[in-house]
């Protein structure tokens, strides 16, 4: 169950770090209370998982999925560059997710 709660903890990470380019500096309203809410959810629900696992694990698998899915959300809503080592790295840092689960 611990797995799953930290899943949901790194997807509002993707959202909140998404959110953050919405909010033009916490300038907009509804953009910013958005993004708020998914930072508070996210820590949350890491604080949560890290109740059963590692810390060290649950750490480096939140912000992985954070950085990855923030990535791949940039490449998909923001127009960010795709290129074939983009996604070979971020290939690599999913193997590392998959890594760490496998172990602990």
């Amino acid at each position: 169950m611990a797995w799953i709660i930290l899943l949901f903890a790194g997807l509002f990470e993707v959202v909140w770090a998404v959110g953050l380019k919405y909010t033009h500096g916490f300038s907009r309203l509804m953009p910013s209370a958005i993004t708020l809410l998914a930072m508070a959810v996210s820590m949350l629900l890491l604080a949560q998982a890290m109740k059963t696992l590692p810390v060290g694990t649950a750490y480096a698998v939140w912000t992985g999925i954070g950085a990855t899915g923030t990535a791949i959300a940039g490449m998909i809503l923001l127009g960010e560059s795709v290129s074939l080592l983009r996604v070979l790295s971020l290939c690599l840092i999913i193997v590392g997710i998959l890594g760490l689960k496998l172990s602990s």
